[in-house]
């Protein structure tokens, strides 16, 4: 039987849920409200550099699998490019390429020295073994290592890696080069270098973004009704912070669906129960999905997922006052425009999530110096940059007339391309 050829609709909606192309669009959209010429876009719309590499690994069944890893750096203009490394079995390029674009802009709205960079692997560490994953994290680095470095490249965590995947990476790289830099990966566990504050600073990031955005909607963070999409590391810190700071969570999900209770959930109970992938809900009869979840009656909406998750089908659905992006690329651009014009207040991924790579980069400048600061100065440092990306997002898109993204993008942008002017790229 011959498969039916995709119609030119379906082809306009894979089209609409691309992340590559989503973001491209906004990028260009962005250096044209700017002013720059066209050049600009054809030299930040790519990486300049894409590694694609073969990571062979014995099993424990004893034979070898070859897994595939991708390793993205999208500008270097303004500095070292730098990025997590995710593990998961629906790694593409076209995402890595995207999300090493959006590390640059994040870095630019947070004001940080650096491009974007970005790494993934195609794995299902929910069935590897620990002698596997630590075998597959350090063939990823023997296989990139003459493109990363303290100076050139900065890896992280990132989706289903952590402070042990990081530690394993930095000791094979230090097999590698004589230098020993521990400032060539951040997230590492504190007693090989890392920071204070590392393990919560994406949901830091976006508590302090919700503090804001409650501010300019007029209502207090205290009483408000938050739902929360995602329950891993983002989503279950941040659910835990909204609960201290007297918020009452009624809704958390994760991939096997949703809990809800509109008189608040038990927060400290259900991080008690949830397992190393943020998995609780299998242990509750009464849920509901991932699609109810985010139409619930709430104030704050927080993806804290994966991709494409608002949608323009279900974007007039929408009841939260204030929707915050912990996850990247939750919003597509037509559930954007819908929620602009229903005076939903979006703060864009590339704002909300920023926190992490603002203490990788404290992490790295840390390492550099070989002097460590306290989680209270850490926390402290990491208010005053998000506050002040946050300010600059928002009053771009007030006195430029522009939702809340593309003013994200304008002033992410901005940096990455006069930076390259400067250096006689355009």
């Amino acid at each position: 039987m011959v498969a039916d050829k995709p119609t030119d609709s379906a082809n306009e909606n894979n089209d609409k849920l691309d992340v590559l192309k989503s973001t491209q669009t906004v990028v260009k959209k962005a250096l044209d409200k700017l002013g720059y010429p066209n050049e600009v876009y054809e030299l930040l719309k790519e990486p300049v550099r894409m590694m694609t590499v073969r990571i062979p690994v014995r099993m424990d069944n004893d034979h070898i699998k070859i897994f595939t890893g991708y390793r993205s750096q999208h500008n270097d203009a303004v500095g070292p490019t730098k990025g997590g490394v995710r593990f998961h079995p629906n790694v593409t390029e076209k995402e890595v390429k995207a999300l090493s674009i959006w590390m640059s802009l994040k870095a630019g709205i947070v004001d940080l020295p650096y491009g974007g960079g970005k790494g993934g692997i195609i794995c299902d560490p929910r069935e590897m073994s620990f002698r596997e994953l630590e075998g597959v994290s350090r063939g990823y680095v023997r296989a990139i290592s003459q493109i990363v470095g303290p100076t050139k490249d900065i890896p992280a965590p990132d989706v289903f890696t952590n402070s042990q995947i990081m530690a394993w990476m930095m000791d094979e790289y230090s097999r590698i080069d004589e230098f020993n830099n521990p400032g060539f990966i951040t997230g590492k566990p504190l007693v090989l270098g890392g920071s204070h504050g590392r393990e919560t600073a994406t949901a830091k990031g976006v508590t302090i973004c919700i503090e804001e955005a409650c501010k300019k909607k007029g209502f207090n963070v205290e009483g408000a009704r938050v739902v929360v999409q995602g329950f891993g590391n983002a989503g279950s810190f941040l659910a835990k912070f909204m609960h201290d700071r007297g918020a009452k969570v009624i809704g958390i999900s994760d991939a096997y669906g949703g809990l809800h209770d509109p008189d608040g959930l038990d927060i400290d109970y259900l991080l008690d129960r949830r397992d190393s992938f943020g998995t609780v809900t299998n242990l509750f009869k009464n849920t509901i999905t991932n699609e109810e979840l985010l139409e619930l009656d709430c104030d704050i909406l927080v993806p804290a997922a994966i991709e494409n998750q608002i949608t323009e089908d279900n974007a007039y659905n929408i009841k939260a006052s204030i929707i915050v992006e912990a996850a990247n690329g939750p919003t597509t651009l037509d559930a954007t425009r819908i929620l602009s014009e229903r005076d939903i207040l979006l703060v864009p991924d590339v704002l909300a999530s920023s926190g992490g790579v603002t203490v990788s980069y404290f992490e790295w400048v840390q390492n550099n110096q070989g002097y460590y600061w306290t989680e209270e100065e850490v926390e402290e440092k990491l208010h005053k940059v998000i506050v002040k990306g946050f300010d600059n997002v928002y009053r771009t898109a007030e006195t430029r007339r522009v939702d809340m993204r593309l003013a994200a993008y304008m002033v992410g942008v901005r940096k990455m391309a006069e930076a390259s002017r400067f250096r006689g790229w355009i």
